[in-house]
């Protein structure tokens, strides 16, 4: 590595103080944290004197705009795993890090083309909604809910560590303390808030977040005279490995490892029910599709950041400045606050309190969205619809907010057990459940006439058992958290497995069923189609 002293003369580095070395919390940053807090806690309070009803509450009374709806739709996006994983991925891994942000816009036109428009007009407030539209409610409701939860938690995982880590670097809180605090918000918002309040939280953090991502690639390419040929000059002479930085191979080895991420990149975004479900918040097909180009839009433009962030921070964050410790050389609050150290590295005290209100916004906005999404699996698609089908709306809006609470003890308890883990690649886990069971789920009700309850159900049982075996048998759980010498499952990502294991159980179960409620949900699909292209004739796709 190249000494400091000749990375400020060659003016590669900025000669600037460490600011969380030496234990001081940094009262600038405080302030704008708890000032964003109370925002949000407004936003609750307003948003709460608006959510009156059931359909409210789940899908802002569909009053949300097209604009709007993109706007929060990238929020949801662009979450911790975004900013400061992949960020994190990039300052460790260089090059590699870079395919989780491609791979990270290009499932959007699957979402634009194949999903939006359809789901609007088949759904009410989940995409279990849809996907029971002509098959049997009750089983094809829970498995929905079951690969919905299943990716929420894991979704939470990632965004719990940001926030924990982020919390623990600005107030010096413990970890565990910190990760507390950030759980109880997250119930208090959805809990009184609703989709209402954490529509108008997204669409706030998300056009803080592009603001703040802007202002600080500019300055980091200002530093650099504008050339982004000198930030990657700066990372080689910065970074241990040097010009292998940015090489490939070094986060992804092997082909299998390098399809099964990119199967989980592009399908995953049209599986995630946090995503899905906001298409509900619009008041149509049309306002669903421009939805979905706003997002696309403001989340590309974000990932093309992320690259002037990422190898920016390998230049400017450096082993001998004050963002390491310095008895064991470690990055203060790990690799996932590269990007937070970089704020202050480029801009001081103030940067850094704003990027860190701003990246705060980010996580609680979208762990916000992502219990609401796991609150509304249990509350509507289970309990709505297969466990008391006449129950009130003032009773499943009250199951919501304890399937909230128990969330974000779930959510909390996991946060401290996956502390050290990259929260980029644990959002991946997620993408590789909504790749692997709902997605495929989705897309065959949809758009396969011979896809039967019988079918869907073997084919979602086994996709989510190999994602979720696969997950728990594999590297990341296995060995990094439970310790064992080698991992029984050989791969990080299991998407390719399990999503081969879904469409083939649906495609053999289908078209094994020859029953007579079989022959019902054949006939039924032309009636399905007719709606998922007009909104119309949801009575007649029903055959339950």
């Amino acid at each position: 590595m190249r000494p400091r002293a000749s990375l400020l003369a060659a003016g590669l580095l900025l000669p600037t103080a460490a600011h969380a070395a030496d234990g001081a919390v940094n009262k600038l940053a405080v302030a704008m944290f708890l000032g964003f807090v109370g925002i949000t806690l407004a936003i609750t309070f307003w948003a709460a004197r608006r959510t009156r009803t059931t359909h409210d509450f789940y899908a802002a009374g569909g009053r949300i705009t097209g604009f709007q709806n993109g706007l929060a739709i990238a929020g949801d996006f662009m979450s911790a795993a975004t900013f400061l994983g992949i960020s994190a991925l990039m300052f460790e891994h260089g090059f590699d890090g870079l395919i989780y942000a491609v791979g990270g816009v290009a499932g959007w036109p699957l979402v634009l083309f194949l999903l939006a428009e359809r789901l609007k007009n088949l759904g009410k407030y989940t995409f279990a909604d849809a996907v029971s539209l002509r098959l049997q409610a009750k089983p094809i409701r829970s498995l929905a809910a079951t690969g919905s939860l299943c990716a929420v938690v894991l979704y939470l995982i990632g965004q719990m560590v940001g926030a924990g880590k982020l919390v623990e670097v600005l107030f010096h809180l413990d970890y565990d303390y910190a990760v507390c605090v950030i759980g109880g918000l997250m119930v208090f918002y959805v809990s009184f808030g609703g989709m209402i309040a954490t529509t108008w939280v997204q669409i706030i953090k998300a056009s803080l977040l592009l603001a703040g991502g802007s202002l600080l690639a500019f300055l980091v390419y200002r530093h650099f005279n504008y050339s982004f040929d000198a930030i990657l000059r700066g990372a080689v002479a910065n970074h241990p490995r040097g010009i292998e930085l940015l090489e490939p191979g070094h986060l992804v080895r092997d082909p299998v490892s390098a399809i099964s991420l990119g199967t989980t990149l592009l399908l995953g975004t049209a599986g995630l029910p946090h995503i899905l479900m906001r298409f509900f918040t619009v008041a149509d097909a049309p306002a669903a599709r421009r939805s979905v180009l706003f997002a696309t839009g403001f989340i590309g433009y974000f990932y093309l950041l992320i690259f002037v962030l990422g190898f920016g921070a390998v230049a400017l964050v450096t082993h001998d400045g004050g963002y390491f410790d310095p008895k064991t050389n470690v990055m203060i609050g790990g690799t996932n606050m590269a990007a937070i150290h970089l704020a202050h590295a480029i801009g001081g005290d103030a940067f850094l309190g704003f990027m860190s209100a701003v990246c705060f916004a980010t996580i609680l906005a979208v762990v916000s969205g992502l219990t609401l999404s796991g609150a509304s699996a249990i509350s509507h698609d289970l309990y709505a619809n297969v466990f008391n089908p006449h129950a009130t709306e003032q009773e499943v809006v009250r199951i919501s907010k304890i399937t909230a609470l128990v969330l974000g003890v779930i959510a909390v308890s996991l946060g401290l057990v996956f502390e050290h883990q990259n929260v980029a690649y644990m959002v991946q886990l997620a993408f590789a459940i909504g790749a692997s069971v709902n997605f495929p789920l989705l897309f065959l009700s949809m758009y396969w006439r011979d896809l039967t309850t019988w079918g869907a159900l073997l084919g979602g049982i086994m996709g989510l058992t190999t994602a979720v075996g696969g997950i728990i048998l594999g590297p990341t759980v296995w060995v990094e958290v439970l310790h064992h010498a080698a991992p029984i499952f050989p791969y990080k990502y299991p998407t390719l497995f399990a999503l081969a294991a879904s469409f083939s159980g649906s495609l053999v179960g289908s078209l094994l069923d020859r029953s007579p409620q079989a022959s019902a949900e054949r006939a039924a699909f032309a009636a399905q189609f007719v709606r998922s292209q007009t909104g119309l004739g949801a009575e007649a796709a029903s055959v339950h």
